[in-house]
């Protein structure tokens, strides 16, 4: 849906909440689900699709005939499709997914491969003239790249797919991939993902520059334009950063805000109730890095909620943040709330100013959450993450 703002913006739900890895799995749910959710927050209105399609289903959706189908079904039903989460390759419900969800990497042909699958697709989706966005791994799991020829080896990849798009996309539509910062991983914050563009930029645009034969100045344009990053506000707060604070740096930088995503992590006091608590949030699919701040400012990471809960001497920090993506709407209490509050207020208006062409609700674990989180119905659960973002984020107030 579009949302009023200084410039436009196109406000969805990322469809990684809806188990399936097959491309019938995947439309069964937009039919079923996704237009169930417009029903709820914008009846009658042309609503955007945020898709989630593994590698599989990637495959069978480039086919003529079935993307042909889907182009049928969105001008039928008011939708349109303007990103894509190109993050998770494979399974990504119901099995051990946690660091797996990174792999294969950016040093490999198949996830250079499979992303490229999705631009071709989602240049097929695009009206002329539209604007795509794509999200992928921040490169890789930190603890995976070894040396700088493992990086070198991923930046090539990157130039190769801005190469790329470039060609699928020059004089009609342009999809921009965008990296995401995640805990633990090769780019984990703004830091981080500035001090990658600093250096491989230059690496970057010579490799584009041996590929299509273009000048310097028009092949860091092209890095520029199809090389951005997608800001998970769960993860910022995980990492302790003041969002306006990074999203001014990265905009400082010249580095595209393909995406932003909306979402909240939990914040937790470590009390002994607090704690309890969040041992109900323990499960075998999904990866939660916590990020713990002590009381002299410094941060230690944890790399799964069970590391932390089992850690010696947990109660001399100040608070844990944890990666896992709890309801917009859940803000808790006491010891043991959520960073949703973080949206409100600077956070908002920042955003109201059009900084990215696209915002995606992104909460995937409704089917892991505690019982006490689960809504009952789905879609009323995701139309009331919609109704607290049009009343917190981009209220006219």
């Amino acid at each position: 849906m579009r949302v009023r703002t200084d410039g436009q913006v196109d406000l969805t739900y990322c469809l990684n909440v809806h188990p399936g890895e097959t491309w019938d799995e995947n439309f069964a749910a937009i039919r079923e689900k996704a237009t169930a959710v417009r029903g709820l927050v914008a009846p009658g209105q042309a609503f955007g699709l945020g898709l989630r399609l593994s590698a599989t289903a990637a495959v069978e959706l480039i086919k003529p005939k079935r993307l042909k189908e889907f182009q049928d079904f969105l001008a039928a039903e008011n939708l349109y499709v303007f990103t894509i989460n190109g993050f998770p390759f494979g399974q990504f419900h119901n099995t051990a997914v946690k660091a797996d969800v990174y792999a294969p990497d950016w040093r490999t042909k198949e996830r250079l491969q499979y992303t490229i699958l999705l631009a071709e697709i989602l240049a097929e989706l695009l009206p002329v003239g539209g604007v795509g966005s794509i999200s992928t791994v921040p490169l890789s799991y930190k603890s995976w790249i070894k040396s700088d020829d493992d990086v070198a080896a991923m930046v090539r990849q990157l130039a190769e797919t801005a190469a790329h798009l470039h060609m699928l996309t020059v004089g009609e539509r342009y999809v921009t991939l965008a990296l995401e910062p995640e805990p633990d991983c090769f780019i984990e914050n703004t830091d981080e993902l500035l001090a990658f563009f600093e250096r491989w930029t230059p690496t970057a645009v010579r490799y584009i520059m041996s590929e299509l034969g273009l000048s310097e100045a028009i092949c860091t344009e092209i890095w520029r334009q199809h090389i951005g990053v997608c800001f998970d506000t769960a993860h910022a707060a995980v990492a302790f950063e003041d969002m306006v604070t990074s999203l001014e740096r990265i905009r400082r930088a010249g580095v595209a805000i393909g995406k932003v995503q909306l979402s909240s992590a939990l914040a937790v006091k470590p009390t002994p109730d607090a704690l309890c608590r969040l041992a109900e949030f323990v499960d075998n699919v999904y990866l939660h890095q916590v990020k713990a701040l002590g009381r002299d400012g410094k941060v230690t990471s944890f790399a799964d909620l069970p590391d932390v809960l089992n850690a010696a001497n947990i109660e001399h920090f100040q608070e844990l943040r944890v990666h896992y993506h709890v309801p917009l709407f859940f803000q808790g209490e006491g010891d043991f709330r959520s960073t949703s509050d973080l949206l409100i207020g600077p956070f908002a208006r920042f955003l109201q100013s059009g900084i990215t062409p696209h915002v995606e609700i992104e909460t995937y674990t409704f089917t892991v959450l505690p019982a006490s989180l689960r809504p009952a119905d789905l879609s009323e659960g995701i139309a009331e993450e919609f109704r607290w973002v049009m009343g917190n984020v981009f209220s006219s107030q």
